[in-house]
């Protein structure tokens, strides 16, 4: 290891790093997200694996902490930096690979430009790893969710947010091999390397003014932000959240469509009461929901069988709960603690705060509101879940309901992070997303991106508009989960086969 070079290096990777406070939501300057990876590339390449893994963990830290910070809002710091170093061993793993890669490979010339589509492929193969383990990952901080507001999103539209990371990743490995490889400039100049910057910035301009798909039809849909105080510790007397939602929806009678609504949305956890279990709740949002004579889906905590659940119901007015989603993926160490005995010998205050963790959801997502009108539900953190997604669309979802809970965040950038997310999906999907948070940042998003309508946060709202539905499927939706696995295989089958090339040799 080299003390002289790392004096420079570790600077600069964290830089690299730090810029992602910057790129992500609210700040959301999107045009500097290839920077994060092409200047951690500028600090590794060059130098050995373990050196580059060192330099990687460095500027993960700087990563994760810079633009993350919100996750220590109500739990403190020890929270943010267990969750930073355990994201930080996959992130320095992939950095120290590419370094080695490129010390074994020594590309030149038109040589180069593989290198970069291979430094791309390990980036997105990382990303991948780090959203789906362990206990199911961490699936946010994705370079692609640096974009909701650029025009480079289209590229989910083919790919999904794998495509996109892939492209950002793409550009800025083009960019450090230009500053790195002198000699090599003039191929990068003519030939693949023009063609394939041409085409990253082609093909998503071209995508913005052709994506304006038709609507199969449209319904009006009414959703609600309650601006209630639903936050992990929250001691508010129970009924109060329930309460703040039934006030919010008067709003809607407000509107000119009130006479004409389809569907009611609250968020997650909008009812602190269990209408299942308590017939004064059921009564309360069976009036509400007759008034308007339309169902109604809403988020509260259920239990069944001595398990705990966190649901959405869909009511009927006059009927009751006639359908149910229990959240497939609830938040570890958020919502339930996994191999809590283990986890506990290192930090039992906070284990002990998460008492009893939520069950596993196994139902779909999808609502049959009318006949003519199908619905896919997910619940908060799930919208950044690929999975999940895709299942709702290939059940026939014709709009996503996103309904989220972000009032442990506070005026944080989580809220803006995630709403970004619901942007790209209603890209990705070809489908609306109608995004409802009981505090904000509540959006209806269209399938180009668009803003349909959008509440001020930390306010009582309500958006009640006609929302098309779509059907069809995107590129993304069909390939999406087929890029992942090929990305795998590529960026996990160009590291073997170097690796042999070396014993060979």
């Amino acid at each position: 290891m080299k003390i002289p070079q790392l004096v420079w290096r570790i600077p600069l990777g964290a830089v690299g790093g730090l810029i992602g406070l910057y790129a992500f939501p609210t700040e959301n300057i999107w045009i500097l997200a290839p920077l994060i990876p092409g200047l951690i590339l500028l600090a590794t390449l060059g130098l050995g694996f373990w050196s580059a893994v060192l330099v990687g963990f460095i500027a993960s830290q700087a990563f994760y902490i810079s633009h993350i910070e919100w996750i220590s809002l109500y739990l403190g710091p020890i929270p943010l930096l267990a969750l930073s170093t355990l994201q930080s061993f996959f992130f320095a793993l992939g950095v120290g690979a590419t370094a080695w890669l490129h010390k074994k490979w020594k590309p030149k010339k038109q040589s180069l430009i593989i290198f970069a589509f291979a430094a791309a492929s390990i980036w997105t193969a990382r990303e991948y790893l780090a959203n789906n383990f362990p206990y199911g990952g961490f699936p946010w901080s994705r370079l692609a969710m640096t974009q909701p507001g650029s025009f480079m999103s289209q590229w989910v539209y083919f790919g999904g947010l794998s495509l996109l990371s892939f492209v950002l990743a793409l550009l800025g490995s083009i960019i450090a091999i230009w500053i790195l490889h002198r000699k090599g400039r003039n191929a990068l100049r003519k030939g693949p390397a023009i063609a394939v910057i041409g085409a990253m910035v082609i093909i998503p301009l071209t995508t913005m003014l052709l994506n304006n798909p038709s609507a199969s039809d449209t319904k009006v849909i009414a959703a609600v932000q309650g601006n209630a105080n639903a936050g992990l510790f929250s001691n508010l007397d129970r009924g109060t959240i329930l309460q703040n939602h039934l006030d919010a929806t008067e709003l809607v009678f407000d509107s000119e469509l009130a006479g004409q609504v389809d569907l009611l949305v609250w968020p997650e956890n909008a009812s602190d009461i269990d209408p299942l279990r308590s017939a004064a709740a059921a009564t309360k949002i069976d009036e509400i929901a007759s008034r308007l004579g339309a169902p109604f889906s809403f988020g509260t905590i259920t239990k069944r069988g001595g398990e705990s659940f966190n649901s959405t119901l869909l009511w009927k007015p006059g009927v009751g709960a006639v359908d149910y989603y229990d959240k497939k993926q609830p938040v570890p160490f958020a919502e339930f603690v996994p191999d809590r005995e283990f986890w506990r010998l290192f930090a039992p205050a906070l284990i002990d705060l998460v008492p009893e963790g939520y069950t596993f959801g196994v139902r779909d997502g999808i609502y049959e509101v009318e006949e003519d009108f199908v619905a896919g539900t997910l619940i908060c953190f799930e919208i950044a879940e690929d999975g999940i997604l895709r299942e709702l669309v290939a059940g026939g979802a014709e709009v996503i309901l996103s309904q989220t809970n972000n009032a442990d965040f506070g005026y944080s950038d989580e809220t803006y992070q995630q709403a970004g997310i619901a942007q790209l999906r209603a890209i990705e999907t070809g489908r609306s997303v109608v995004n409802i948070s009981t505090v904000g940042l509540s959006a209806i998003y269209l399938p180009n991106g668009k803003v349909l309508s959008e509440l001020v946060w930390y306010q009582p709202g309500a958006m009640v508009e006609q929302v098309p539905l779509y059907k069809g499927t995107t590129p993304a939706m069909a390939i999406g989960a087929g890029f992942d696995y090929i990305n795998l295989t590529a960026a996990f089958g160009t590291l073997i086969v170097f690796y042999f090339r070396k014993k060979r040799r």
